[in-house]
């Protein structure tokens, strides 16, 4: 099988009448179709109950998504036992090249009806266009570029000689990998771990989140209809303390990918870390929770450039990624600059419901969310001072909260150290560069940051000092493409797992070597060691 080689997808220009045109027409036809019933999928047949859970727009939550069974225990153990049985008999036996071509062609049915996903993610999740349009184009890289890495991966490495042997080592599957992916993302990381785990020959058991379980639904049918086959991917909906907790524990699971909040992603370290009555395996984890990321400026940087990026990396999708700039640490000469072009900028933001076009910001997701900035930001005038923000949208039911920016925040304050995960900025006060690169070390995390300087000394300090698993320079810090600048975190952001990037299909696969003396040759001479 031969691929040309990888080009990320293009992303959609909304300033062309054609895209406009197109955006509207799919978000007409997904509202056309709002608010039906999903089953699970175990084992290839739909499974349905009583007990049901609901998808609502967070920007106008009358408004019903979807609706799915609300698992429970029981259904993660059958979906675990099906995948391991299916992963035995069948899967774990098909060819990488069949594999990767499955990932094409769902890649192909993606970029067909690129702007109804999309369409779909604006209702559910409250994504902008842009944004949504974006999450939509990293899915579709994934699937493209996973292909192509599998490929890689079904050519051994060539082994070194020794006198009368034949030696080899190839990658195999594991086994069952439980997928548990976030709502931000909720087509992109879900579908990127899924894809991760099947094209490397593992059978998955996907649970979405409550918030977005629609769009995982849809990816289900795009995927089976690219030619998997069913068994090879169980779908189930439930709590994710009650379901992706069984399918962390259960001792058939071989794998754990999960993106989500540090405080979730360590219990399952834990669980995972257990070793159960019939478990054969230490648990592979693939872990990515989170960050308290910053933008760091000093007095040599362009304000104006350094003010529009650290407002793009904040506000983009509510605040609410995993790479968003939640701490803007600014050097005390341009500091009070930098906060003006902030607020100047942060003020022109229009917020909304995000199917019209000029709304820059939707809501937030869920009424969780909602209460837990509010909280913050109520930290935020202790421990600082507002001047941009603070409050809802007059008028709506929606999860909305304004772009909101807190001055004079403390390096060891709440709002400078602990994750908020929507639109609110700490600008914190450095005294000189070799504070602020202080400052920005100073928290648990270590998934993001970014240095505005002109100063070339500086920026190759920060590639030295500052300690994150992306950094950026002179740009935002969020928007990371697949195969370009491979995604993942250090500390307590995660496993550091670099995903859309060269190493990340070896997380799903291990490696066995295989030593064959040719015949004829003598017995003895092999070598001594392990």
């Amino acid at each position: 099988m031969k691929l040309s080689e990888f080009r990320n997808e293009a992303l959609a220009d909304f300033s062309r009448a054609e895209n406009q045109q197109a955006m509207r027409a799919a978000l007409e036809s997904v509202r056309s179709r709002l608010g039906k019933s999903y089953p699970m999928m175990i084992d290839g047949q739909p499974v349905s109950l009583d007990a049901t859970m609901t998808s609502v727009n967070p920007a106008s939550p009358s408004q019903v998504i979807g609706t799915f069974p609300s698992g429970d225990a029981s259904h993660a153990d059958r979906a675990t036992e099906a995948a391991h049985r299916y992963f035995l008999e069948s899967w774990r036996r098909t060819s990488w090249e069949e594999r990767a071509a499955i990932l094409v062609e769902t890649a192909r049915l993606m970029r067909e009806r690129k702007f109804e996903l999309s369409a779909l993610m604006v209702y559910e999740v409250s994504k902008s266009w842009a944004e949504a349009d974006a999450d939509t184009a990293e899915a579709i890289d994934f699937a493209e570029y996973y292909a192509r890495q599998a490929l890689e991966l079904a050519d051994p490495p060539e082994m070194g000689e020794y006198p009368g042997e034949d030696n080899e080592m190839f990658y195999i599957p594991m086994g069952v990998c439980a997928v548990i992916p976030p709502w931000n993302f909720p087509l992109a990381i879900m579908a990127g771990m899924t894809m991760a785990a099947l094209v490397t020959g593992n059978t998955v058991v996907l649970k979405p989140a409550e918030q977005s379980p629609v769009i995982a639904a849809w990816f289900y049918d795009l995927i089976i209809e690219a030619g998997l086959p069913k068994q090879a991917l169980n779908f189930i909906t439930g709590p994710g303390e009650v379901v992706g907790a069984r399918m962390v524990e259960h001792p058939l699971t071989r794998i754990v990918a999960f993106t989500g909040s540090q405080q979730v992603g360590l219990h399952i370290y834990e669980q995972a870390a257990k070793v159960r009555p019939g478990q054969k395996w230490l648990k592979r984890m693939v872990l990515e929770m989170g960050g308290k990321d910053a933008l760091v400026v000093d007095e040599t940087a362009d304000v104006d450039e350094a003010a529009a990026a650290i407002v793009a990396s904040a506000f983009g999708f509510q605040g609410q990624k995993c790479s968003a700039c939640s701490r803007a640490i600014v050097v005390d000469d341009v500091y009070d600059r930098v906060a003006e072009k902030v607020v100047e900028k942060a003020r022109t933001l229009t917020i909304g419901a995000p199917d019209q076009p000029d709304n820059h910001m939707g809501a937030v997701i869920d009424t969780d969310a909602l209460e837990k900035i509010r909280k913050y930001i109520d930290i935020g005038k202790q421990e600082g001072r507002l001047l941009l923000g603070g409050d809802g949208l007059d008028g709506s039911d929606g999860y909305f909260v304004k772009p909101t920016v807190v001055a004079d925040v403390a390096p060891d304050a709440r709002l400078a150290q602990e994750e908020v995960f929507g639109p609110v900025l700490a600008l914190i006060r450095a005294n000189d560069y070799d504070d602020a690169l202080r400052i920005a070390n100073s928290t648990d995390f270590g998934l993001t940051g970014g240095v505005f300087s002109n100063e070339r000394e500086r920026l190759e300090r920060a590639e030295q000092e500052f300690h994150v698993g992306n950094l950026y320079l002179n740009r935002k810090i969020t928007g990371a493409l697949v195969g370009v600048q491979p995604f993942g975190g250090f500390n307590m952001s995660g496993t550091d797992s670099k995903a859309g990037g060269p190493d990340y299909l070896l997380l799903f696969v291990q490696a066995k070597t295989v030593s064959t003396r040719r015949r004829g040759s003598a017995t003895g001479g092999t070598p001594a060691g392990v």
